[in-house]
């Protein structure tokens, strides 16, 4: 199974970015897809999930600003990131596990994709 992310880049506070993460290399039916971020000196954070029943969790620090959506046809897993403050800025990763549970914890997701670098100034 690979992973590979897109879109990151710099963005004024206030301003929006799109990331993808197209998926490729698995039959699996019953998944979780998640987006993560790593601030400098701070733990990976589970930012927002969805499952394959297409059942969303955002973290309280994103809600209202941040969507996530998943598209079967490409197998592409989008954060559509909004409202930006400087407290985004970090390094966001895809993530996906099998199974029909989204946990919180970063140990418990298999595969991840390289990372893509937000900064919001």
């Amino acid at each position: 199974v690979q992973l590979v992310e897109s879109g990151g880049g710099s963005v004024e506070v206030g301003g929006s970015l799109k990331l993808s993460c197209t998926a490729s290399g698995y039959t699996y039916t019953s998944y979780c897809m998640a987006w993560f971020r790593q601030a400098p000196g701070k733990e990976r954070e589970r930012v927002v999930v969805i499952g394959s029943d297409g059942t969303t969790l955002h973290g309280d620090s994103v809600k209202g600003r941040f969507a996530i959506s998943y598209v079967s046809d490409n197998r592409t897993l989008y954060l559509q990131m909004n409202s930006l403050k400087s407290e985004d800025t970090a390094m966001y990763y895809c993530a996906a596990r099998w199974g029909i549970d989204c946990p919180p914890e970063k140990e418990r997701y298999t595969y991840w994709a390289q990372g893509t670098q937000v900064t919001v100034s």
